[in-house]
C-alpha cells in the first residue's frame, strides 16, 4: 500500500489476492471479477474508495466506486473481455464533502445553527470547481461515467462557482442555503470532482489471467492415435483418427487428447504390461521419445506425416473439436538431444546417462532432463520451441505430463512467454503430487489440473474436497479438472463396482466439475481388469501395446455419456463450480449438490449412491429457494437421464436408488409457474 504522511486511509485484507499478490487470480471471458478490502481511516471520518481496472494493451486505469457492504468491507466489480493479464488496483481517500454533507444534515435534524457549516461547505465546493477547471483529468467515476470533454468540465467548473457563491452568500436565507446545500445536484457536481491528493493506492497493481471460454468449461476425450485403425493389428494413422471424429464429437466432447504422437525410443523399449523384455513387433510407450526420427518436434512415421497432423486438426475444428497434445519433458535413449546436448542430462560416477525411477520402480526407457543444468537457459528456450512448434501446427491446449517433476521457474516462465503472444494456449497440468505442489503449479500459470477426485470415493470425502476447491481460495486459481481414469490409474471402484461405478464417477466428474475427462474408450467400454490384485494398472494396458476397440459394442456407455456431454451444453448451470452447494440427507452412502446459474434459468440438483450393489434410499432437503429462485412451495424435478419427471415439495424429498436401474440423478429443476415443455413425461 502507497502512503504518504498526510494519508489517512488504509486499505488492507484485499480478496482475491493470491500470497499478497504474488500471483494472479483467474477468470474466463465475460466473467465478473468481484473484489472485496478493508478500507477505513482513523477517526469518525467518511471515506471514499475506487476499484482500478486495465485491460491489456489499455493504458488508462478504469474506475468504478466501490459499495460498502459492512464493517469497513468494501466490494468493486468489473468485467473481463479481453484474453491476457489484466491488472486491477484499490484507491481511496476521506471524503471531505461527503463527510461534511453528512454532518450537516445530522445537525440540520437537530435543530442547531449550521452557518458557520454552510460557509466551510461553500469552500469545499469552490475547491471541487478548480479542479473541474484544472488541466488534471477528473476521476471517471461509477459503472457509466460521462464523457470529460473540455466543455462539459468547464460548465461544471462555472456551475459549481455558482453554487460556492450562492452557499456563501449570507444575504440569502439561511434555509435555502442548507436545501441548496443537500441538494442532489450539488452532490453529484461535487463528488465527480473530490479531492484525491492524499488518496491511499496499492503499491503494485494485482493481475487477473484472462482465459478463453474453454478453460473453463470443457469436455475431454483421451484416445490413443495408433489404436485408431479400423483394421485389426494395423497401427492407426492421422487418417484414422479423422474417421473417428464424427464418434468423438457425436457424443458430446470439445477437447479430443493424444498421448506423445512422437517418434518412440528402441533402447530399454518396454514391452506388454511393462515387461522389460519386449517383442520385435512391441510398439513401445509413447511417453519414451525420441529416436533416429528425431524428437519433441518430430512425429512418429506410422502415424503420418506432420501436413497430415495439421489437416487432422483442422478437420477437428470442424467437428467443434480441439486437438490437445501431451508434452513430456524427458527422453528415451535414443533422442537426439542425448547425444548433442549430454549436459541437459544428469551424468552417473559411471559415465551413464541416470535414467527415471521411482524406487523400487524403473523407467530405464526414459531420461529425465537436468533442470539444474549449467546450460539451463539454452534447454529452457528449446522446451519453450517445443510448444511453438506445435502452436504453429494449430494446436493450443495441451496436457503437460507430470510437470511437478521440472523446476518451477521454468513452467513460470515459459506459460507467461507463450501466453504474452499466444493468449489462448491452455495448460492442463498432470501432477498427482503433494496438495501444496499441485497449487503453485496453478499458482505459475497452469490453466487446469489434475486432482484427487479419483480417490474419494464416499459421500463425505467427496463433499469435504470439493468445498476445499469451491469454497476456499483455491477456487480464484485452481481450475480443476476431474477424470475417473485415465491410461495410468484404473481405480478399485471401477475394478469392483461394476456399470454402476462407472455410471456414478462419470455423472460425478461430470457435473461436480465444469472440467472433466474419459480415458475412452477403455471407459466408454467399461474395461476394468488390473494387472494384478490390488495395481492400479490396466492388464494389457494400451500405454504399451495397440488395442483393437469394439466401439459398436452394446455393452458401451456411449448413449448415457452422450446425454449427459450434451446436457452440460445445454444446462450453463453446469459450466461453472462456483454455485456449487451441496444438500443435507439422511444416508450417508447418498450426496445431494446443486448447481445454478448467475441468473437463476438454470438450477441442477444431482443425487448419487456411493453403493454399487444395493439399493439406497433417504430423504433430501432441498428446494429451489436454497439457492434463492422464487417458487411456490411445489416444484418439478426432470431427471436427464431417465425422462422422468415428479412433484417435489420445498423441504425434505424422498428419493431411491437403485444400481441396476441407475444410481444417479441428474434433475434439472422447474419452479412451478415457469412456462417450460416437459416433454412426454408422466408428472
Amino acid at each position: 500500500m502507497h502512503a504518504s504522511e498526510r494519508t489517512r486511509t488504509v486499505i488492507e485484507k484485499i480478496y482475491p489476492s493470491i500470497d499478497c499478490g504474488r500471483f494472479p487470480v483467474k477468470r474466463v471471458t465475460g466473467e465478473t471479477v468481484r473484489i472485496q478490502a478493508d478500507i477505513f481511516a482513523d477517526g469518525h471520518e467518511r471515506v471514499r474508495c475506487v476499484l482500478a481496472d486495465k485491460p491489456p494493451g489499455i493504458e488508462q486505469w478504469l474506475e468504478r466506486e466501490m459499495r460498502f457492504v459492512d464493517n469497513d468491507r468494501w466490494e468493486g466489480r468489473f468485467t473481463v473481455d479481453a484474453l491476457g493479464r489484466h491488472a486491477y488496483t484499490i484507491a481511496a481517500w476521506v471524503d471531505h464533502f461527503g463527510g461534511w454533507r453528512e454532518g450537516l444534515a445530522k445537525k440540520v435534524k437537530a435543530g442547531l445553527d449550521v452557518a458557520l457549516e454552510v460557509l466551510s461547505g461553500a469552500e469545499l465546493v469552490e475547491a471541487a470547481a478548480r479542479r473541474a477547471a484544472g488541466t488534471a483529468q477528473p476521476a471517471p467515476l461509477g459503472d457509466d461515467p460521462p464523457h470529460y470533454d473540455s466543455a462539459l468540465r468547464k460548465r461544471e467548473a462555472s456551475r459549481l462557482t455558482e453554487l460556492a457563491e450562492r452557499l456563501a452568500n449570507t444575504t440569502i436565507p439561511i434555509g435555502q442555503r442548507i436545501e441548496l446545500a443537500l441538494s442532489n445536484e450539488l452532490r453529484d457536481l461535487a463528488m465527480r470532482y473530490p479531492d484525491r491528493s492524499h488518496e491511499t493506492r496499492l503499491e503494485h497493481p494485482l493481475w487477473v489471467t484472462v482465459d478463453r471460454e474453454r478453460a473453463g468449461f470443457s469436455s475431454w476425450y483421451e484416445m490413443f492415435p495408433r489404436s485408431a485403425s479400423s483394421d485389426p493389428g494395423r497401427h492407426g494413422t492421422f487418417r484414422d483418427c479423422e474417421r473417428l471424429l464424427p464418434y468423438v464429437a457425436e457424443m458430446g466432447f470439445d477437447v479430443l487428447y493424444f498421448p506423445p504422437i512422437h517418434p518412440i525410443g528402441v533402447t530399454k523399449r518396454k514391452g506388454r504390461n511393462n515387461r522389460l523384455e519386449p517383442a520385435p513387433d512391441d510398439p513401445g510407450s509413447p511417453w519414451a521419445i525420441g529416436g533416429a526420427e528425431g524428437g519433441h518436434t518430430a512425429i512418429h512415421p506410422e502415424l503420418g506425416t506432420q501436413e497430415e497432423f495439421e489437416r487432422l486438426v483442422r478437420r477437428a475444428r470442424e467437428h467443434g473439436l480441439e486437438i490437445a497434445l501431451d508434452i513430456a519433458f524427458q527422453c528415451s535413449p535414443d533422442h537426439p538431444w542425448v547425444t548433442e546436448h549430454p549436459e541437459w542430462f544428469t551424468i552417473r560416477p559411471d559415465g551413464s546417462v541416470q535414467f527415471a525411477e521411482n524406487p523400487p520402480k524403473k523407467y530405464e526407457d526414459i531420461y529425465p532432463l537436468n533442470f539444474e543444468s549449467e546450460d539451463w537457459e539454452n534447454l529452457w528456450r528449446a522446451l519453450r520451441d517445443v510448444f511453438l512448434h506445435w502452436i504453429k501446427a494449430g494446436v493450443t491446449i495441451f496436457r503437460v505430463d507430470n510437470p511437478h517433476t521440472k523446476s518451477f521457474p521454468f513452467w513460470e516462465w515459459v506459460i507467461d512467454e507463450l501466453k504474452r503472444e499466444h493468449p489462448e494456449t491452455i495448460f492442463l497440468s498432470e501432477a498427482f503430487t503433494r496438495p501444496k505442489v499441485m497449487y503453485q503449479l496453478a499458482k505459475l500459470g497452469f490453466t487446469q489440473s489434475y486432482t484427487y477426485f479419483t480417490w474419494r470415493n464416499n459421500a463425505s470425502e467427496m463433499r469435504a474436497y470439493l468445498e476445499e476447491l469451491t469454497t476456499t481460495e483455491a477456487i480464484e486459481f485452481f481450475r480443476p479438472n476431474f477424470w475417473p481414469n485415465t491410461p495410468d490409474i484404473l481405480h478399485a471402484d471401477l475394478q469392483n463396482g461394476g456399470r454402476p461405478a462407472f455410471v456414478v464417477r462419470l455423472v460425478l466428474a461430470a457435473t461436480l466439475s465444469s472440467n472433466y475427462g474419459i480415458y475412452g474408450p477403455a471407459f466408454e467400454l467399461l474395461e476394468n481388469t488390473p494387472r494384478e490384485p490390488g495395481s492400479e494398472e490396466y492388464l494389457d494396458s494400451e500405454k504399451y501395446e495397440i488395442k483393437d476397440w469394439n466401439r459398436d459394442d452394446p455393452k458401451s456407455l456411449r448413449p448415457i455419456i452422450t446425454t449427459l456431454n450434451h446436457a452440460r451444453k445445454e444446462h450453463s448451470a453446469l459450466q461453472r463450480n462456483d454455485t456449487l452447494r451441496f444438500h443435507p440427507t439422511d444416508n450417508p452412502q447418498i450426496l445431494a449438490y446443486s448447481k445454478h446459474s448467475p441468473d437463476l434459468e438454470s438450477v441442477m440438483l444431482m443425487v448419487v449412491s456411493f453403493d454399487y450393489r444395493y439399493p439406497q434410499s433417504g430423504w433430501l432437503e432441498f428446494g429451489p429457494s436454497k439457492v434463492g429462485v422464487k417458487s411456490t412451495n411445489q416444484y418439478m424435478v426432470y431427471d436427464l437421464l431417465t425422462d422422468q419427471g415428479y412433484r417435489w415439495q420445498d423441504g425434505w424429498n424422498y428419493v431411491e436408488l437403485r444400481p441396476a436401474d441407475g444410481p444417479v440423478h441428474v434433475f434439472r429443476v422447474i419452479p412451478l409457474g415457469q412456462d417450460d415443455d416437459l416433454g412426454d413425461s408422466s408428472w
